[in-house]
């Protein structure tokens, strides 16, 4: 499943360069997730790497984005492909 950024988020943008999927941008008022790149850090890290910077514990699992371990695999070698 990908992550989503909460409204308790202070833009402070640790997180944006720890994502190895560069799946975090700046947004006007938080920072954004973009599902179709996040996965969790599958095959990159054993946790994700945005939850264990931010120091609002803002980031949570999105609800609207359901994915298994096997699915956010085969969306890390999509996304990773092209590199």
């Amino acid at each position: 499943m990908a992550l989503l950024i909460t409204k308790d988020c202070i833009c402070c943008d640790i997180c944006v360069p720890e994502c190895p999927n560069e799946a975090i941008t700046l947004g006007r008022k938080i920072c954004e997730i973009d599902v179709n790149k996040c996965t969790e850090c599958v095959g990159h890290y054993e946790e994700p790497q945005c939850k264990q910077v931010c120091p609002m514990d803002c980031i949570v699992s999105n609800p609207d984005c359901v994915e298994t371990p096997e699915q956010l695999m085969e969306k890390f070698l999509r996304v990773t492909s092209g590199k």
